[in-house]
């Protein structure tokens, strides 16, 4: 599953399903926690599922983000969303892999019912967003078969712990919150997932979106979370293999090939090593590519 782009759409609006569908993001994330208000759920939960029916129709993979655990309503959540057409869960507020345990457990028999493929519906991990959250990165590794990524929120994390800000005049992230974005990038590694940045929040700012992504990119990070359909095509551009990328990435897969017990090689005049060629494989299947 490609995840370039994670677009989030309330989850209590038709009209911007509507336009969120044609937007080019590859995932689309229906919100049912922050964009709906609490009086608006059961509505939100019948649209969203109403949606997951075309799923056949629409080329964007759709996730689903569920209230967190400690609220009490990931079961209805879960109970309204669980059906063909859904591909996976973006989960909030995640203090750790026991509640991933916990979700996978309420999604097991709703999977089955349904007909599905049993671990067939993937997970996304919000993976920053309590203090206790920040303790807990190491342990989804080993990933849980459901893992799919790990990205991180700088909103409620901010508010608990009672910052006044949480980026610097030249709009850089302050320390609290550079600690949060490296962690989750490591966590991720670790668990062998995608590793997916927070969202930019000014969307009408093409420029520093797209900066942003490329310092993103040039991290580690292989997609971002977006909240307006302006910032897709950006998005995509950014965490995409430039062709000048993907053919660097098949010299040194060939080369490799060639030469299967090689420690180092020579190529046009430099010297390529085993962590060169993890990295060309993963630029190969950035691009759709097996290598």
């Amino acid at each position: 599953m490609r995840m370039r782009s994670l677009l989030f759409v309330p989850g209590d609006s038709d009209r911007k399903f509507a336009k969120a569908q044609t937007s080019g993001a590859d995932v689309l994330i229906f919100d049912l926690e922050d964009a709906v208000a609490p009086s608006q759920k059961d509505m939100a939960r019948g649209l969203v599922a109403e949606w997951l029916t075309r799923a056949d129709e629409l080329e964007p993979s759709l996730f689903v983000r569920v209230n967190p655990l400690d609220t009490g309503m990931t079961q209805d959540d879960l109970a309204a969303v669980v059906k063909p057409g859904l591909a996976g869960i973006v989960v909030p507020k995640a203090n750790g892999a026991h509640d991933i345990e916990t979700i996978s457990a309420m999604i097991d028999p709703l999977e089955a019912a349904a007909g599905m493929p049993a671990k067939s519906i993937r997970i996304v991990v919000v993976a920053t967003e309590t203090p206790a959250a920040m303790f807990a990165l190491g342990s989804y590794a080993p990933a849980h078969s459901r893992l799919a990524g790990l990205t991180w929120g700088a909103e409620d994390l901010g508010a608990v712990i009672g910052v006044t800000t949480n980026k610097e005049e030249d709009g850089s992230w302050t320390f609290p919150f550079q600690i949060a974005r490296a962690q989750c990038l490591f966590a991720a590694a670790n668990a062998g997932v995608a590793p997916i940045d927070t969202l930019f929040a000014d969307f009408r700012d093409a420029d520093g979106l797209e900066a942003d992504c490329r310092k993103a990119r040039r991290d580690g990070f292989t997609g971002r979370i977006a909240i307006h359909p302006a910032q897709i095509e950006t998005i995509n551009r950014c965490f995409s293999p430039s062709e000048d990328d993907i053919a660097e990435a098949r010299k040194i897969v060939a080369a490799f090939a060639a030469s299967p017990d090689a420690g180092t090689l020579g190529i046009d005049g430099k010297m390529y090593d085993i962590p060169h060629l993890k990295a060309a494989r993963k630029t190969l299947a950035a691009a759709g590519e097996s290598a």
